[in-house]
C-alpha cells in the first residue's frame, strides 16, 4: 500500500524547464492548481522564489539550461525523477536582411536546443518506462519565416531531435511529445515588432499542452487551424511556399 502511493505520488510530479514567465510560469501555476507537484526550473531565483509563493506545490529549482555541470548537479541531487518532464526554456533573435551573426545564432542555439540536449544529457540515464519526456518546439519549424533564421533553424532542429528521440526511446517505454505553438502572448512575444496572426494567451497555450500531454499526444500544435494552414504549406513546393510567405508577411522582394 505505501508503495503504491509513493507511485502515485511520483507520477504527480512535473519538472518544467523555462517556469519563470511565460508558458512555462502558467503551466508551472496550472499544474500546481490541479495538485500536481512541480519542479520549476529557471534561471533567475527572485522570480522563481515569487512563483513559488503562489502555491505550496511549487518547489524552484534554479539552473542555466546552457550550464551542462549546473544542470547536472541540480538533476543528479534530485532524490527521484519526475516521470513528466516538460523541456520549455526558449530564447528568440531576429536577424536583419539575412545578414548572418554566428554570435547571435550561438546564443538562440545555446538555449533553444543545447540548453535541451543538456537536459536530456543529465536526466536520461533515470528515464523509465513511466517517463514522459515533452519538449517544446515551435510551429516556425515548419516553413521559412523573414529574419526567423536562427530561430527557426534551432526549432527545426528541435522538431527533428524530438521525432528521432520518440523512435530510439521507445524500445524504454518512455513517450516522447512535441509541442508547437504559434504566437503565444509571452514577455519573449512582447517584444515583437511585427503584427502576430491568431496570437493566443498562455492561459491557452498551457490547456492545450495539458490536455494533449494527458491525452498521450505524439505531437500538440496549436492553436490549430493557424498550425494546419502552416503544416499544408509546408507540403507544397517551395516556390509555392516563399510565394505564400512574402505575401502573408508583406516583404515583396
Amino acid at each position: 500500500m505505501k508503495q503504491h502511493l509513493m507511485q502515485q505520488r511520483f507520477k504527480q510530479q512535473v519538472l518544467i524547464t523555462g517556469a519563470s514567465s511565460g508558458i512555462g510560469e502558467q503551466l508551472a501555476k496550472d499544474y500546481a492548481a490541479q495538485g500536481w507537484q512541480v519542479l520549476a526550473c529557471g534561471q533567475s531565483r527572485e522570480r522563481l522564489d515569487k512563483l513559488a509563493a503562489t502555491s505550496p506545490n511549487i518547489q524552484p529549482l534554479v539552473f542555466d539550461v546552457t550550464d551542462l555541470a549546473a544542470v547536472k548537479q541540480a538533476i543528479h541531487a534530485l532524490p527521484q525523477l519526475p516521470s513528466l518532464i516538460i523541456l520549455n526554456a526558449g530564447t528568440c533573435e531576429y536577424i536583419e536582411q539575412g545578414h548572418i551573426d554566428v554570435a547571435l545564432f550561438r546564443r538562440v542555439f545555446d538555449v533553444n536546443m543545447y540548453g535541451v540536449l543538456n537536459c536530456i544529457e543529465a536526466m536520461q540515464d533515470r528515464f523509465d518506462d513511466t517517463t514522459h519526456l515533452v519538449i517544446v518546439g515551435s510551429t516556425a519549424a515548419y516553413l521559412p519565416l523573414p529574419r526567423a533564421e536562427a530561430y527557426g533553424a534551432s526549432k527545426a532542429a528541435i522538431a527533428y531531435l524530438t521525432k528521432t528521440l520518440a523512435v530510439d526511446l521507445a524500445e524504454q517505454g518512455v513517450k516522447v511529445t512535441l509541442v508547437s505553438p504559434g504566437f503565444v502572448k509571452t514577455p519573449l512575444t512582447d517584444k515583437n515588432d511585427f503584427a502576430m496572426p491568431m496570437l493566443v494567451s498562455a492561459q491557452y497555450a498551457s490547456e492545450k499542452i495539458r490536455r494533449g500531454i494527458a491525452a498521450g499526444k505524439n505531437e500538440i500544435h496549436f492553436p490549430r487551424r493557424f498550425s494546419l494552414i502552416l503544416k499544408m504549406l509546408a507540403i507544397l513546393p517551395l516556390r509555392v511556399q516563399y510565394a505564400a510567405i512574402k505575401r502573408m508577411t508583406g516583404k515583396t522582394s
